[in-house]
């Protein structure tokens, strides 16, 4: 089985086994329009390559902790929507989660994909000193005083660090994605493996900031000209689009620079090129590659 069929696996399993009688059938059908269709998955297929990188000897821990770290970004992008933060009526190129059933049972499915993350995590076939690296580390990742939760928050505060504030909010679940790899095969040293995975997610934001500029609806899946409208931290708003581009040509050569020795290299730089590139807009990629 390839590495993007393993991840759709656990990820039907997962929500799956959420959906069980005694569960109220809209949230179930909330958590699944949350999830489904799939996105890029980039975070879990980061991930498998680490994993992979690393010597992989145990799928079930990776393919949990891959499936844990997607359900945490599916739930963020849920309460991301809401008229409350970017007020988003589209996700994906459908209805966002709250568009179609309502903000209540946003929250609500939201809320319960977080949780199901964790239970993921717990019923997988793993050592416990893996395992207890895994939860801390995916913890971590969502909550303060760095975790995507403190990512959100920075936008509520007077000031904020460009970097910071890129690192909290995309970067933790790409730390988190690097380091649960490496855990999940037994690297000796995972976190070793975190500072790729900050980098890796700084350049996402920045490309996210990038076709929120200078994309359309129909390209990005989305709603865009959102962080001119709400005024949030941005890469082009700081430095222009051209200057924020030049940024995320910079931040990706930094990230490659940062990884660890390891058997496939190359398979992980190819991943990192073509995520910087697939995020930009197509008549601005090239200065992305």
């Amino acid at each position: 089985m390839d590495v993007a069929a393993r991840i759709e696996k656990a990820l039907i399993d997962a929500v799956g086994s959420a959906d069980q009688p005694g569960c109220p059938p809209r949230l179930a059908a909330a958590m699944q329009a949350a999830v489904f269709p799939k996105g890029a998955r980039v975070r879990p297929r980061l991930c498998h390559a680490v994993a992979s990188a690393c010597g992989e000897d145990q799928p079930g821990a990776t393919e949990a902790a891959g499936a844990a770290i997607e359900l945490l970004h599916c739930a963020s992008l849920v309460h991301d929507d809401l008229p409350c933060f970017d007020d988003a009526d589209l996700r994906r190129g459908r209805p966002s989660v709250h568009a179609a059933f309502g903000e209540p049972l946003a929250v609500l499915a939201g809320d319960a994909l977080i949780v199901l993350a964790f239970q993921t995590l717990a019923r997988a076939s793993c050592e416990p000193l893996r395992m207890a690296k895994l939860i801390n580390t995916v913890g971590s990742s969502v909550g303060v005083p760095r975790g995507i939760v403190a990512g959100q928050a920075w936008e509520c505060e007077p000031e904020v660090d460009l970097s910071h504030y890129h690192r909290s909010k995309t970067g933790a679940l790409f730390a988190a994605a690097t380091v649960c790899g490496a855990a999940a095969a037994g690297f000796e040293n995972p976190d070793a493996w975190r500072d790729l995975g900050e980098k890796i997610g700084e350049a996402y934001q920045i490309a996210d900031d990038i076709r929120d500029a200078a994309s359309d609806e129909e390209e990005a899946g989305k709603p865009v000209g959102k962080d001119a409208a709400l005024g949030r931290p941005s890469a082009v708003i700081r430095f222009g689009l051209n200057g924020a581009v030049a940024y995320l040509h910079d931040v990706v050569a930094d990230a490659i620079s940062t990884m660890p020795p390891c058997a496939h290299a190359h398979e992980l730089r190819k991943l990192m090129e073509q995520e910087a590139k697939r995020l930009v807009p197509k008549r601005l990629a090239q200065f992305a590659a």
